[in-house]
């Protein structure tokens, strides 16, 4: 039996150093990058209460409102775990708890003045790094990329 230790470290097939990083790999940068830029952005237009955690609630709440059982299904993230998120924003002005119109025992959580300026400030920061990847790849190829990650999204939700 060979000993691993006598052969020449190689790079796993598909990681980081290897030639062919897997498609993961090669979203989790721009991904990052997304992250830290719309934290920083945010923490100087004065949101520095803010997690990259709580993005979870942001990118899936509705502008009507939505139940806390459905945020945690689309944030693919366990109902205890969405109301932990739910109650630091709502104790931090963000989010709010009203009755839900449609049925008395649920209630919807819904973004407050400040949930909504956060919003604004987190897109305007996104369509500042979405125009800079198009100044530096061409606004075509970032278009392709969008209409790309669409079909990719289309085709990877569970059924």
């Amino acid at each position: 039996m060979a000993d691993a230790m006598s052969s020449p470290p190689m790079p796993l097939p598909g990681s980081t150093s290897h030639e062919r990083p897997n498609i993961g790999i090669l979203l989790r940068t721009p991904v990052q990058e997304v992250v830290r830029r719309v934290s920083a952005g945010l923490a100087d237009a004065g949101f520095d209460d803010l997690r990259p955690a709580h993005t979870a609630v942001f990118q899936h709440i509705k502008a009507e409102g939505s139940r806390l059982t459905d945020l945690a299904d689309r944030a693919q993230i366990t109902k205890q775990s969405m109301g932990y998120l739910v109650d630091y924003l709502e104790q931090r002005g963000y989010l709010e708890r009203r009755p839900d119109p449609t049925d008395r025992r649920a209630s919807l959580v819904c973004l407050t003045n400040r949930g909504w300026d956060q919003i604004r400030t987190a897109l305007a920061i996104i369509a500042s790094i979405e125009e800079e990847w198009g100044r530096a790849l061409g606004i075509h190829r970032v278009e392709e990329l969008r209409v790309l990650l669409t079909e990719l999204g289309r085709i990877s939700k569970p059924a």
